[in-house]
């Protein structure tokens, strides 16, 4: 499940979302965290979800970190990436053992994108020389905002496509709506495609994944996405609910 607009808001949790959660590993099930958010790592996120309540581990996230790792690796392995995103994101690649630099003069192969909360124009700059110059561009996610308590901001989506208007490129998006993540997530846990669903707010990324991996979908209205989206993006979930509250209601009104 996705967690921004789907769990929360900011630091304010759902309602029914812990009794949602507790109910899945009373029936067996197992749940991960998908999130398109390179901006932080996961030690943040399970001090957040600690925060309002819930005890998590490690294993209980994907991000589109690991999917970029995973691409990297299997694709580009040895190549030296610059790096337009946090400080987090920096070290978590090179944590993981990827080449990774903020120099345009390393030798870099790679211009990897990622949701910036630290972007400044240099490194906008960077990106563009770099483009230019030929390099791969590679990003973690498509998404146009991130919610926020008082609207929305830009996300790595907008970002790259103010770098495409200023240089006629586009870039190889890594997380949802690709497939990777649930692909990743099966293999983590070992349930086949028709005992998976993927739960989020946003049409053009979670829904979209879902889709394109093949498993159900549940598409949630506390964030981003709204019901009249699905005719006009045509992009269909298996089922609609107002929020994770309705969906726990309804499953346990399921025989």
């Amino acid at each position: 499940m996705d967690m921004d607009g789907t769990l929360y808001l900011d630091d304010r949790l759902f309602d029914g979302v812990k009794e949602f959660l507790a109910r899945i590993r009373e029936r067996g099930g197992r749940y991960l965290f998908l999130t398109n958010n390179s901006s932080r790592g996961v030690e943040s996120y399970m001090e957040k979800l600690g925060g309002m309540g819930i005890r998590t581990e490690r294993r209980d996230y994907l991000t589109s970190v690991d999917a970029a790792i995973d691409c990297l690796r299997r694709r580009y392995p040895g190549k030296r990436c610059y790096v337009q995103g946090t400080r987090s994101f920096y070290g978590q690649l090179a944590a993981a053992g990827i080449p990774v630099t903020c120099d345009r003069e390393d030798g870099v192969d790679i211009l990897l994108s990622g949701f910036d909360r630290e972007l400044t124009f240099q490194k906008l700059e960077d990106a563009c020389i770099l483009l230019e110059r030929g390099a791969v561009w590679l990003a973690t996610n498509p998404d146009w905002v991130c919610p926020t308590w008082y609207g929305s901001v830009p996300d790595c989506g907008s970002v790259c496509e103010m770098l495409t208007r200023a240089t006629g490129r586009r870039p190889e998006f890594l997380g949802k709506p690709r497939p990777a993540m649930v692909q990743l997530a099966l293999a983590e846990t070992g349930f086949p495609p028709e005992q998976a669903v993927l739960i989020g707010d946003r049409l053009y990324t979670d829904i979209a994944c879902a889709v394109n991996a093949g498993i159900d979908s549940i598409f949630v209205l506390s964030g981003e996405g709204r019901r009249e989206d699905i005719e006009r993006d045509s992009i269909h979930p298996t089922w609609v609910y107002d929020d994770i509250g309705a969906v726990l209601r309804a499953w346990e009104e399921t025989p």
